[in-house]
């Protein structure tokens, strides 16, 4: 292990140990958030290091890869369900957006009961915004005006090749989704919600990858639409194809208008025809 790489990890450590001792000062067990990506494989096996008391813990959205289940139980990750599904959430609130996104509140940002310590994987140089919200390794979240959250950072200053080399260094297994054919890791790829509107552009490649996803959107979409008769999204569209081809591949309605002519004085592309051919489905 590179010098530079062993300097981290023992921070790291150090910083994890930190956040068990005011754990134990409150009775509490450290959490350990479990997303079954790379980064959290990585921060689960430096709390195993530093030889803590802990809980891993994972939020199942209902939507994230197949595998993810399974690789979380041979981690001996908890496995938390949600109080309502993905599908249940869309019934209620309609198509998430980069702009809305009620499914990460509801499914992934929660607050797990008497646990007010938690380790979370988060890597500075993922984004800009990342970069922007988090400088310091620690932080105090306020979930209510009665609650809050102790957040620990130990790899927020690490790059993709201290990852990958902590990876192989410690031999850890990651999820099947990070390997090419060859076997290789590919530490480059990302593991998360399926489908999630701040993926951009691969998002319609995952929407080809995995075609239920379209029929979920529209099923949860169509109910959406019939239970919320005065909702500006039921003004806007006819039926929840429409509605499905904009939020897929469009930015705003104009560019939709453009691209599937719709308009006052134009029916355009029959939509729901479109999303069956580009997806090889059948609604």
């Amino acid at each position: 292990m590179r010098p530079e790489l062993e300097k981290k990890v023992q921070r790291a450590i150090h910083l994890i140990q930190a956040a068990s001792e005011m754990a134990k000062k409150f009775n509490q067990p450290l959490e350990v958030a479990f997303s079954g990506g790379k980064d959290s494989a990585v921060i689960l096996e430096l709390t195993k290091m530093a030889n803590v008391q802990y809980r891993a813990i994972y939020h199942n959205t209902t939507i994230d890869p197949p595998g993810t289940i399974k690789y979380c139980k041979d981690n001996g990750v908890e496995i938390v369900k949600p109080k309502k599904s993905f599908l249940e959430l869309i019934k209620e609130n309609g198509f998430p957006s980069r702009f809305y996104r009620f499914c990460c509140k509801e499914l992934k940002e929660i607050k797990d009961k008497d646990l007010d310590y938690v380790i979370l994987g988060i890597r500075a140089d993922e984004s800009n915004k990342r970069k922007e919200r988090y400088k310091e390794p620690t932080q105090c979240r306020k979930i209510s005006s009665k609650e809050k959250i102790n957040e620990y950072f130990p790899i927020l200053n690490w790059d993709l090749q201290d990852v990958k080399e902590f990876i192989l260094e410690r031999g850890i297994k990651l999820h099947p989704l990070y390997y090419d054919k060859n076997g290789e890791i590919d530490v480059t790829r990302r593991l998360g919600c399926l489908c999630c509107p701040l993926v951009g552009r691969k998002r319609i490649k995952e929407f080809k990858q995995y075609p239920n996803m379209v029929k979920l959107y529209a099923r949860g979409g169509e109910y959406f639409l019939d239970n919320h008769p005065h909702s500006a999204t039921t003004q806007r569209f006819n039926n929840v194809y429409d509605w499905l081809c904009m939020s897929i591949f469009c930015n705003n309605m104009v560019e939709f208008e453009q691209k599937f002519g719709k308009n006052l004085f134009n029916d355009g592309i029959d939509c729901k025809k479109f999303l069956e051919n580009y997806f090889n489905i059948k609604f």
